[in-house]
């Protein structure tokens, strides 16, 4: 490894390093730091660490403790050795923000706890349709591009159907975004944002939303452009009235950015009120389908004020003309079929029972009950959950790492699982994850 290139790797794991001190062991550390930097792409799939020597001298650390950690790293599959020549990155390493796309691809898992949406549309009561009407648009051709009418009425009113809250979110970073600005988010939140925001060149800055002066601090130091706001927490399902960060935002004449893809599914007592009700001029709202009929639908759809609403309008147009039709359509059709308070209440039975059975199996492990969402937020103690998840896999079992909710890279203690499964699959998925603890070094 030349020189410069050596002096850039230094700099890479040192400030990841730095991330992670005092919470592991220097090996852990070292292992958890070249994973990071594996799986963010900021080490390229192919490349060549430093020679075992270069990279004890540049973190301080004996070449044994280096020699075991690139071996811990070879065996969970992100590095290889190759006789002769050194340790490289497997080509199969994922480029983007660590992992979090990646957690569509669950590969040969018997059972998936990593994607937080419905796992398959068994529970919802299909309409007799015929192709015939799936088929019929006002404009004819299908390009309506602020949505299929019916549905946006179903919706309530002056909203853009979008491919999902994914596209939504990143339509609005497209609009109200630009390299260098700040977004303050809440700590930890959904991964999937925090991709947009890094993808737009934003600095995605951690908060306690819960803490009115903790924000009024933030958005005085770091003059934010966004909030970004999950209604009912994902990956915690907590559930909190955050009307003050709309306040403090609208005093400020910054925008909000609500994700309300969660608030539907809250278990003990309603939602919180919209934000748009605290700062109406100044609110982008998200929602989505894929929590409460099917993710497979991939629609989901923005609410702003008007000239917003224009604007991200016109950002979709130039990304991709307009949502399917027959998707929406469909959309529509099963959302007056299906009520949301069925599928709610079988989530709560479905919550119980994977945590019942987690309490039974992994008694060390712990998490607050949800009041709302999808998933539980687990806390797995002294164990690095990035590498926890690959060793899942072994077993059957896809988990979402703590890390991936964190815009910082914190809560490597935490896995994020998903209780959408029907209860058979969530049994074989605790056997699994007790298998999996069991076998931890």
């Amino acid at each position: 490894m030349r020189s410069e290139e050596l002096d850039r790797f230094a700099v890479l794991v040192r400030d990841r390093l730095r991330l992670r001190e005092g919470r592991e062991s220097p090996g852990r550390r070292l292992a958890g730091a070249l994973s990071d930097l594996a799986e963010s792409g900021a080490l390229a799939p192919g490349g060549r660490l430093p020679s075992e020597r270069d990279l004890a001298r540049i973190v301080g650390l004996s070449r044994g403790t280096v020699a075991a950690a690139l071996t811990t790293l070879c065996e969970e599959g992100l590095f290889e050795r190759r006789h002769g020549s050194g340790t490289y990155v497997r080509e199969t390493a994922q480029n983007g923000r660590p992992g979090f796309a990646g957690l569509m691809r669950a590969g040969a898992v018997l059972a998936d706890l990593s994607t937080s949406v419905v796992p398959d549309p068994s529970h919802l009561i299909l309409p007799a349709l015929e192709v015939a009407e799936l088929l019929r648009t006002p404009s004819g051709h299908g390009y309506d591009p602020m949505g299929e009418p019916r549905l946006r009425s179903l919706l309530g009113g002056q909203v853009l159907i979008t491919g999902g809250a994914q596209q939504a979110i990143d339509l609005a970073a497209r609009v109200l975004l630009r390299p260098g600005d700040r977004v303050l988010v809440e700590d930890p939140t959904y991964g999937g944002a925090l991709t947009v925001f890094e993808r737009a060149g934003a600095r995605a800055v951690p908060v306690t939303m819960t803490d009115a002066r903790a924000v009024r601090e933030a958005i005085d130091r770091h003059r934010p452009e966004v909030v970004y706001v999950v209604g009912v927490n994902n990956p915690t399902g907590a559930v909190h009235d955050l009307a003050h960060v709309a306040e403090l935002a609208r005093a400020e004449g910054i925008v909000v950015v609500e994700d309300r893809t969660l608030a539907e599914l809250v278990f003990e007592g309603g939602a919180p009120a919209p934000l748009a009700e605290a700062h109406p001029h100044g609110t982008v709202t998200v929602g989505s389908l894929s929590k409460v009929l099917w993710g497979g639908l991939r629609v989901g759809w923005v609410r702003a004020p008007e000239s917003l609403l224009a604007r991200l309008a016109e950002a979709k147009q130039d990304s991709d003309l307009a949502t399917s039709a027959v998707s929406q359509r469909l959309a529509a059709e099963l959302l007056e079929h299906n009520p949301v308070a069925p599928w709610r209440e079988e989530l709560a039975r479905r919550r119980d029972h994977l945590a019942a059975e987690l309490r039974a199996a992994l008694p060390e492990w712990s998490w607050e009950p949800p009041r709302g969402g999808l998933s539980l937020w687990v806390r797995l103690p002294g164990t690095d959950t990035d590498r926890f998840a690959v060793r899942t896999r072994r077993y059957g079992v896809a988990v979402a790492p703590g890390s991936l909710f964190s815009a910082d890279g914190r809560h490597r203690d935490r896995v994020r699982l998903s209780f959408a499964l029907p209860p058979e699959l969530l049994d074989q998925a605790v056997a699994g994850l007790a298998d999996a603890w069991r076998d931890r070094t």
